[in-house]
This record gives C-alpha cells, structure tokens and sequence, in this order.
C-alpha cells in the first residue's frame, strides 16, 4: 500500500508598504498600515516555532534594506527566504531590463542576509511578464510561484507560449523551471482586507470562519484524492498578524496537523518532486 505523502507550505510575502507604494499610496497612513507588518512578524515567528514550522519568506529588497532586523530573525529561525524583486512593481509593467534589474538587486539582498542565493522567486501582484521565465533560467533560479496551472502539484514551466484572442493557443517549450502553483482563494488578503484607490474601493473583510473552512478543505481534497500532493497557502504580515487573524492561522496549522500534513518549505517541495520525477511517479 502507498503511504501518502501530503505537504503544506506556509508562505508568508513580508511586503511591509512596498505594495502600496507600488500602486502610488505613498502617504503616511498607508505606509503605516503596511509598517505594522514589522509588528506583526515576530508573532509568526513565534507561533511557527511553538509548532516547528519551518516556511518560506518572500520579502522585497527595499523592505529588507528598510527593516533589516526584522529579516535577520527570519533568517535566524530558519526559514527560507525567496526572491520578491526589489520593488513591488509587477514585472508586467517593467521593461525587461528593469525587470532585470529588480530581479537581480532582490536576489543579493536575499543573498546579503540569508548567506546564500534564493533558490525560488514570487513575483509582486503575481504577474509575471512575457521575459520573467527566461531571465529566472538565466539567472539560475530552481523554481517560480506565481502561476495558477495547478492546485496542488508542482509543475515545469513552459517557455514562448503564443496565446490569440481568435485562434488556439500554441505551447512553448517546457523548461527545467518548476513552478510552485499559488491561488488567490488561498492569499490572506482578498478575503481580509479592506482597500481604497483613487479609482476603487475593495470591501474583503471576512470573517476567519468561512475562509478556514475553505482552505483547510482544499488540503482535504487533495487527501482524498492523491497520495502525494503540496498545498501552498499565501499570507501577509501586516494582513495575517492582526489579533484574530493570528488564532485564524493557529487553526489553520492545528487543522492541517490533523490532516496529517507535513510542513516543508518551498524548496524542499520541489525537491521532493524532484526525486519524484527521477523515480519516474511525476
């Protein structure tokens, strides 16, 4: 009998006010709103240690440079930490030399406090540009989690796909990128939080309720219907670390647990993928 192997990776995308900024929210209440992520870290920290979690970070190069203490206890703890660009500007609406450049400097902040090269990347806002997977291959990047493909599985990523509004698709190239699928039902902050633009106003406060129901019953299904699989769940500082939304997560993970989860880090999924692609089960 096949013994099952189900994984969860807790993600968290420490942004402080760098998403905000990147939509021109410069001004002192939102930068503070995005500031009590500061706050709102060491109570993760605190809580994935009560329960030996180790997860993966993905913050920003102009937030580690701003808030360089709070990065060192991330790294301190173990956890893994990703590229996250060096601003919050989605790669859709760089240059690919400004992409490029976003890509590297965020790697060598990464790489300046975590002692090592980021193995994977996540783009800000998700999107990722027509250039984003050759310069991930270029600069040797293991995998990317931006992309939708997938619920609980990783996948190689495809290269030069050619998509017409009036005539099939025509696939690229797959590539050695594995991508690392995310899903906007499993982010913290369409469900949580409230946002006002010049051109927009965004109610999602939700109760944790629903949405606990709703993720924890993701990883159910995959129980029930694969013996291997990851589910990657996505949160926020700043979003996540309020006082109720921290008792949401503790459940989630106290849920999960019951499920019989095990909680890896992003990396250490695709590896595990790795090796099921050499024994020939992917």
């Amino acid at each position: 009998m096949t013994q099952k192997k189900l994984m969860a990776c807790l993600t968290f995308d420490f942004d402080a006010w760098s998403g905000l900024a990147a939509r021109g929210m410069l001004t002192p209440t939102p930068v503070s709103r995005g500031e009590f992520g500061v706050v709102a870290v060491p109570r993760i920290l605190e809580l994935l240690k009560r329960y030996g979690i180790t997860a993966s970070f993905y913050t920003p190069g102009i937030v580690i440079e701003t808030y360089p203490r709070s990065v060192e206890a991330i790294v301190a703890a173990g956890h893994e930490m990703g590229n996250h660009g060096y601003t919050h500007v989605p790669p859709s609406n760089l240059s690919r030399e400004q992409e490029e450049e976003s890509l590297v400097k965020g790697g060598e902040a990464v790489e300046k406090f975590w002692g090592r090269r980021p193995a994977g990347y996540r783009s800000p806002s998700w999107d990722l540009s027509d250039n984003t997977v050759d310069l991930l291959l270029k600069h040797g990047y293991l995998y990317d989690s931006s992309m939708m493909a997938h619920d609980h599985s990783p996948y190689r990523v495809r290269q030069g796909d050619k998509v017409y509004v009036d005539r099939p698709m025509e696939f690229g190239t797959v590539t050695n990128l594995y991508e690392m699928p995310v899903a906007w039902s499993l982010d913290d902050f369409p469900h949580f939080e409230f946002m006002r633009t010049p051109t927009s106003v965004t109610n999602a406060l939700m109760n944790t309720n629903g949405v606990l129901s709703n993720w924890l019953d993701d990883f159910e299904y995959m129980r029930r219907t694969c013996d291997w699989g990851v589910l990657t769940y996505t949160c926020h500082p700043y979003v996540i670390g309020r006082g109720h939304r921290m008792l949401f997560l503790e459940r989630l993970i106290e849920g999960l647990m019951s499920k019989g989860a095990e909680f890896v880090t992003m990396e250490a999924a695709v590896h595990a993928f790795q090796a099921r692609e050499k024994a020939g089960l992917a």
